[in-house]
């Protein structure tokens, strides 16, 4: 187990190492032959596996440039102009492929049991947008989107995700340049269900029309699905279960003509009420294909669908803890895209280090501070880089265990249950008007609500 332990230490001892941990060196060279750009003429200085590597390291760096990054990592001298019209050039597709052989899941059962349910990875999905900068090439082709009272500052750029619950890891995405919908965009990612996962999702997914793509995608690769639904989506009540949750059918509307049904879906629903202490009841309507009420109680489910919060706090790290700015740097969509992906593998990393740090101080991967975790490895990155030829293998070692130790010892306090409000600040439809925060201490309670056969 030492032996093991310490062999994890290493891989996050410099940025090359853990980002070789994340993908082999080999594998990237051989991804950025068949999918990259193919070179006219002299071969550039700095290879297509540099650059992607070298824009991983910028945004994990903190401070300072592009250029600067890729001296420091490369030790060549290339001006900021120059990577710019490398990166253009390089597209986007690559990028994607790096991403997709590169993100995989982390959690192991025996040793993390809370990244799972009855033997089935937690995982979320989820979109964001990414606010840009208002320079032409941007605004050609991105719009700003409207509210009742006025435009939005800034273009944004959407993307949806997959993340796994118990230890922030990305596992999938999709980056839309022509700024579809969460929806599309969430749609490209059934294909990359993997055996065993148990997709939690929130309500802009609890529809007809998803949830038989969702049901599709599950069954051809035996994972499941706990998706909520909105309260005035109407189904037909075959079956009710002993612990009060149903079987229901769902008519699914015909894609080309929304007043014509093609078919109908069975699923299992569950419907609850969620309250915190001192605080209103909830209610919550819930889908799975999770069949057996025995096996699966609702209530339990009920609990369980609150482990996809998760993802929302993943998304908060993803857009400003890592990259520590509001603003995407990239100047056109590509690059944009660009950026976007290199910083989701760089949180990839992170959750790497994450482990490591958390199997050292003995706690859970999500007790583990993600912006501790950032500012201590970055330093330690950076104090072996200036020891090159001054400290030994065994200083460096030593160093790094030291490192992930006090990650490890800095292990966030049990979370307590989530306390925001729903409300917001500008409210631009039905959501309540957010004047001041609010906080709820205590268990959370959750109570099934037997359904009607009617």
């Amino acid at each position: 187990m030492q032996n093991e332990l310490q062999s994890l230490v290493v891989s996050v001892t410099t940025f090359a190492q853990a980002f070789g941990a994340l993908l082999e060196a080999s594998v990237l060279a051989q991804l950025w032959q068949q999918q990259g750009p193919k070179p006219r003429g002299q071969k550039p200085r700095l290879s297509g596996p540099q650059l992607v590597s070298a824009l991983v390291f910028h945004i994990l760096a903190g401070a300072g440039t592009l250029a600067a990054h890729v001296q420091q990592l490369t030790g060549l001298e290339l001006s900021d102009s120059a990577l710019s019209q490398r990166r253009t050039a390089a597209g986007v597709g690559v990028f994607e492929a790096i991403v997709r052989a590169a993100l995989r899941p982390l959690a192991v059962l025996q040793e993390h049991p809370q990244a799972f349910y009855h033997g089935w990875r937690l995982i979320g999905m989820d979109g964001s947008q990414f606010s840009v900068s208002n320079t032409p090439q941007l605004l050609g082709r991105l719009s700003k989107a409207a509210s009742r009272r006025f435009r939005a500052a800034f273009a944004k750029v959407p993307m949806s995700w997959l993340m796994e619950l118990g230890t922030h890891a990305p596992l999938a995405v999709a980056v839309g340049l022509e700024q579809e919908s969460e929806w599309e965009l969430s749609h490209r990612l059934l294909s990359q269900l993997q055996r065993g996962w148990l997709v939690l999702a929130d309500r802009l997914y609890g529809v007809a029309a998803f949830v038989n793509e969702l049901l599709i995608a599950t069954q051809r690769m035996g994972s499941h699905f706990l998706v909520r639904v909105r309260q005035n989506v109407k189904v037909s009540v075959r079956q009710v279960l002993s612990d009060g949750s149903a079987l229901v059918a769902v008519a699914v509307a015909d894609p080309w003509n929304p007043n014509r049904k093609r078919g109908c879906i069975w699923v299992r629903e569950i419907v609850g009420r969620v309250r915190r202490a001192n605080g209103s009841w909830v209610n919550v309507r819930l889908w799975t294909d999770l069949w057996d009420e025995r096996k699966h109680p609702a209530q339990e489910l009920l609990a369980l669908y609150a482990q996809r919060w998760e993802i929302e706090l993943g998304t908060r790290e993803l857009k400003l803890d890592l990259r520590g700015t509001v603003l995407l740097q990239s100047h056109t969509v590509e690059t944009a895209a660009q950026e976007i992906l290199a910083a989701v593998l760089g949180m990839a990393v992170l959750s790497q280090a994450r482990l490591v740090a958390a199997a050292s101080g003995e706690v859970g991967p999500l007790r583990i501070s993600f912006g501790q975790t950032l500012l201590l490895v970055r330093s330690l990155w950076w104090l072996v880089a200036m020891g090159q030829g001054i400290l030994s293998a065994r200083q460096v070692l030593a160093l790094t265990e030291r490192t992930m130790e006090w990650i490890g010892a800095q292990a966030l306090p049990k979370r307590r249950a989530r306390s925001c409000p729903r409300a917001v600040r500008q409210p631009v439809g039905g959501w309540p008007r957010l004047l001041a925060n609010s906080y709820q201490h205590g268990p959370v309670q959750y109570e099934v609500l037997p359904i009607s056969p009617v």
